[in-house]
C-alpha cells in the first residue's frame, strides 16, 4: 500500500503529548506532512513551557514513522514555542493582567470533591481579607454557579467584557451560567480550548489577589490550555485516602510537573468522620494516604478535610460550609488549607 499524507497523520495519532492522554495530531501540533515515494517529512510545532517535550515527541514520532511499511527516509522538524503569556509584554488582552496569583485546583479522577474544595478554598481565602475570583473551568460538568448560590446571569459591560457574578464576596464565572443545565456538553478539544480562552480573555476579572481555577478531573485539553494560556502560580491536587484515588493523584501531579507548573501541595478530602453524637472517629475511606503520598513525592501536604454532611448540604443549597458554618471543624479545616496555600504561593 502506497504511503499517503492521510496515512502518516493517522499513524502520528499514536504519539501522545508527554504526560497527557491526547495525541499531537488532535492537538493540532502537526503543521505539515509531505510524502515523496518512501521519504516522509513532518513539521511539528508545539506551544508549551515544557522544553523537554520537544525531543521526546520528535523521538516518538520518528519511531512511529520509521515503522511504517514502505518508509525509506524520515525527517522530523519539531519546534517548541514558549506560551505567549510567559514572555509577551502586558497588553489589554494579556492573560489576566489584574490578577496577582492564579491557583489551579485539580484531581486525577472524578468524585473526590474537587469542586467542593475549590469553592470553599475560594471562600476561605476571601475570609482572610484578600479579593478572590473563582473560574469554573470544568467545561463538561460546571457546578460552581450552583455551589456558590449565584442566581443572576452574567452581564456585559460597555467594553463587551463579561462581568463575573458575585457569590458570597467571590467573583464567579462558569459555563453553567450560559447553558441549559440539562443539556450535555459534547465538544471536541478545540471547542473546549476556545471556551477556556474566552473565560481568560473576555471576562472582566478586574483586580484580584487570587483567582482559583476549578479544573476538570484528569489530564487533557482543559489542563493543557490553562497551563499554556495562564502563568499559574501553582496547582493544588485534591485526593481521597483510598489507594485508587492516590494512584490518579500521582498522575495529575506528574502532569503539572511535566508542563512546569509548581505543585503547591496535596489535600486529602473526605479524610475521616467524627460522629456528632458520640464523638467517635470513623475512617470511612481510610486516612493518611494523602500525607504519605505527599511525603513520597516530595510535595507539601496542605491538610485534610473531614467528612461532614453539612459540606454536602452547603454545596447543594448554594451556601458552602465556610460561609454557612464558619465555626465548624470542617470550615476551619478549609481555612487552614487556605492559609497553607497562601504560604506556598508567597514562598514560590
Amino acid at each position: 500500500m502506497a504511503l499517503t499524507e492521510a496515512g502518516v497523520r493517522e499513524a502520528l495519532k499514536a504519539v501522545k503529548f508527554p504526560g497527557l492522554t491526547r495525541d499531537i495530531v488532535s492537538f493540532g501540533f502537526v503543521r505539515a506532512v509531505s510524502v515523496d515515494g518512501g521519504a516522509v517529512r513532518v513539521e511539528i510545532v508545539m506551544t508549551t513551557a515544557n522544553a523537554s517535550a520537544g525531543p521526546e515527541v520528535e523521538r516518538n514520532a520518528r519511531a512511529v514513522l520509521e515503522a511504517l511499511p514502505g518508509v525509506s527516509r524520515v525527517e522530523v522538524a519539531c519546534t517548541v514555542q514558549a506560551p505567549q503569556a510567559q514572555h509577551a509584554p502586558a497588553s489589554p488582552r494579556a492573560a489576566l493582567p489584574g490578577v496577582r496569583h492564579k491557583v489551579a485546583v485539580a484531581s486525577g479522577k472524578g468524585g473526590v470533591g474537587k469542586s467542593t474544595v475549590a469553592a470553599n478554598l475560594a471562600l476561605a481565602l476571601r475570609r482572610g481579607g484578600v479579593t478572590v475570583g473563582l473560574l469554573d473551568a470544568d467545561i463538561y460538568g460546571p457546578s460552581q454557579q450552583m455551589m456558590m448560590g449565584c442566581v443572576e446571569k452574567p452581564r456585559v459591560n460597555s467594553d463587551e467584557k463579561i462581568l463575573p457574578v458575585d457569590g458570597h464576596g467571590v467573583q464567579v464565572m462558569s459555563l453553567g451560567f450560559l447553558m441549559d443545565p440539562d443539556q450535555p456538553v459534547i465538544w471536541r478539544g478545540p471547542m473546549v480550548m476556545k471556551a477556556l480562552q474566552q473565560f481568560i480573555e473576555d471576562v472582566e476579572w478586574g483586580n484580584l489577589d487570587y483567582l482559583v481555577v476549578d479544573l476538570p478531573p484528569g489530564t487533557g485539553d482543559a489542563q493543557l490550555t490553562m497551563t499554556q494560556q495562564v502563568p499559574l502560580d501553582g496547582a493544588v491536587i485534591v485526593t481521597t485516602p483510598q489507594d485508587v484515588a492516590l494512584i490518579d493523584a500521582r498522575k495529575g501531579l506528574a502532569m503539572f510537573q511535566r508542563v512546569n507548573v509548581p505543585v503547591l501541595g496535596l489535600i486529602e478530602n473526605m479524610s475521616s468522620f467524627v460522629c456528632p453524637h458520640c464523638g467517635t472517629r470513623s475512617e470511612i475511606f481510610k486516612h493518611g494516604g494523602g500525607r504519605r503520598t505527599a511525603e513520597q513525592l516530595g510535595v507539601p501536604f496542605l491538610g485534610d478535610i473531614p467528612i461532614d454532611p453539612e459540606i454536602v448540604v452547603g454545596g447543594d443549597s448554594g451556601v458552602p460550609i465556610v460561609a454557612s458554618r464558619p465555626e465548624s471543624a470542617a470550615a476551619q479545616a478549609f481555612v487552614a488549607v487556605a492559609d497553607a496555600v497562601r504560604r506556598q504561593v508567597e514562598r514560590s
